[in-house]
């Protein structure tokens, strides 16, 4: 026998034995919570807001894990891994707006409306407060047809992870992904996704922590590591292509100013993703599943810390990583961890996960993964088989009769879409793929929220001016302005001969979401000051 190959051959099958035996608990787990979800679903207000008596623990770990999906974990970080750690500010945006601002200003009065109303959906929320069937409809079909780019996305940061890591070919990732969280979805409704959600929510916080200490560890200490990686930053220009440098001023600060990746950085991620998620159709309806203010208050705290300690953590790796890959052991050449990952930032991740952290405590942070991936996926296919079978199909005399059918049908078709476009969407696509998802979100819908909850004023054709608007002008942005998505489609150079429309800087690299949300917010006030209020009464009952 080989010297050494009996010691290799214990550890391989301990390994195997740990894995297997994680794999096999965590299954239990989740089908045990997914069948309590299906055993207490008994009507259609238990499918759609799990009967309204959701505990605040749940709610709140349920609303991290379903907001902080494997593209956070896995494309931002690897963004972070490329540009360095001003993606941190992505994590107080995320905490300030996205849980503070959310839960206080958002939650509180999102519950008492949403209960007045007898709402059950965000588009049917929208579409009760302004008594239209019609804004209902139009937000149920932005949501339907947008929402498998973003659960896409999703799937291709977990399927990558599981190719990178542990071996997995990407098209079988991807299928076990779809198939796996189908099951819980269609048959738990929203008590399922969100007993399983809170578990791999826990999971998520402790595999992250975990994940930024062995960095540490792995790198020598806080001090050391966070000071080679700032005596790092000459190596930018050093090594770095031109197209890779974008503004790039190393990863302990932020880019140059007015630079493309400090508009990215700005526009994109920053004010997009963080005050995009005030308008996430699959957060905003957890606000509903509560029985009062007080379990929002008491889920603040739960919420804030794991947004720092999941997305945190992902960010802060990310940007370590580099110290990993440019200080290997020996016989490996340096490399920055852009370069290490072959130019794709999606694979920084993984691949400092693999080659830096023990077998046992990868097999433990794949967990980790799996979780980030499955809560996302479960709450956004939640949503679009919501969209379909309550919101758009409810008011036929067949969809009333057949409503929960319906929306696991809905499930089924928003899975089989999103795994068709994670096949085909090109790579390095995950950060700016959730960029555009909320952005969307905070165009068309985040105005038309805010009207609903504090503005008396705002009218039917005022709400109906601001999504319009906010959806043709993202979309008109994507299709003509933005260079990555133009040069993309190809739209704008087969109309007008170039790429974008305007190629003056920063034209070219301010999101949509900049200009978008204004004219939205400008549109819905006007037209609002300019047309007939709603019946006093009906407003009276609201906001009483």
């Amino acid at each position: 026998m080989i010297p050494g190959m009996d010691i290799l051959c214990v550890a391989y099958n301990l390994n195997a034995v740990v894995l297997g035996s994680l794999i096999a608990v965590y299954a239990i787990l989740i089908g045990y919570l997914g069948l309590r979800g299906f055993r207490k679903t008994k009507s259609n207000q238990d499918y759609l807001l799990a009967g309204r008596s959701v505990n605040p623990f749940v709610m709140a770990m349920s609303y991290g894990a379903a907001f902080i999906s494997t593209s956070a974990l896995v494309g931002f970080g690897g963004i972070a891994g490329q540009f360095g750690m001003g993606l941190m500010w992505l994590v107080f945006m995320n905490i300030a707006f996205g849980i503070v601002v959310a839960f206080i200003w958002f939650g509180h009065r999102t519950r008492s409306m949403g209960a007045e109303l007898d709402a059950k959906t965000f588009p049917e929320f929208i579409g009760r407060r302004f008594q239209s069937e019609k804004i209902k409809l139009f937000i149920a079909g932005v949501i339907f047809i947008f929402i498998p780019l973003y659960s896409s996305v999703v799937l291709i940061s977990g399927a990558r992870f599981l190719q990178e890591v542990m071996g997995v070919p990407y098209f079988w990732a991807l299928g076990v992904f779809g198939a796996i969280v189908a099951v819980y979805v269609i048959f738990g409704g929203l008590k399922g996704v969100m007993y399983v959600d809170a578990l791999m929510g826990t999971v998520m916080l402790l595999g992250m922590l975990m994940l930024l200490v062995s960095c540490y560890v792995r790198l020598g200490g806080v001090v050391s590591a966070h000071q080679k990686l700032t005596e790092m930053s000459a190596l930018v220009a050093q090594r770095l292509p031109q197209e890779y440098i974008l503004g790039h001023r190393g990863w302990t600060v932020m880019p140059e100013f007015n630079s493309v990746w400090w508009w990215t950085l700005v526009s994109s991620l920053m004010l997009g993703v963080g005050i995009g998620a005030l308008a996430q159709p699959q957060l905003a309806v957890r606000f509903m599943t509560v029985k009062s203010g007080k379990e929002l208050n008491r889920a603040v705290l739960v919420g804030s810390i794991f947004i720092l300690c999941t997305a945190g953590a992902a960010y802060m790796t990310g940007a370590l990583s580099n110290v990993f890959f440019f200080h290997p052991e020996a016989g490996k050449t340096p490399q920055l961890a852009i370069e290490a990952a072959g130019g794709n930032p999606d694979i920084i991740i993984p691949m400092f996960i693999k080659e830096a952290l023990p077998a046992v405590v990868l097999y433990v942070f794949s967990l980790t993964m799996l979780s980030a991936a499955m809560s996302t996926l479960s709450s956004l296919f939640h949503v679009a088989g919501t969209s379909l079978g309550h919101d758009i199909c409810g008011n036929l005399r067949w969809g009333r009769e057949n409503g929960i059918l319906l929306s696991r049908t809905g499930v089924c078709f928003g899975i089989v879409l999103s795994v068709f476009f994670a096949m085909i969407l090109p790579p390095g696509v995950v950060a700016r793929g959730t960029a555009i998802f909320f952005g969307i979100c905070a165009a068309a819908f985040l105005p038309a929220y805010v009207a609903a909850l504090y503005w008396k004023r705002a009218t039917r054709a005022g709400i109906w001016a601001g999504i319009v608007t906010g959806s043709v002008v993202t979309v008109f942005g994507l299709v003509f302005m933005h260079q990555k998505e133009a040069a993309l489609l190809g739209i704008c150079k087969l109309i007008c001969g170039r790429d974008v429309l305007v190629s003056v800087h920063p034209w070219p690299v301010v999101d949509p979401f900049v200009y978008a949300l204004p004219l939205s917010v400008i549109a819905l006030v006007v037209v609002s000051l300019l047309t007939r209020p709603l019946e006093k009464k009906h407003l009276d009952r609201i906001f009483k």
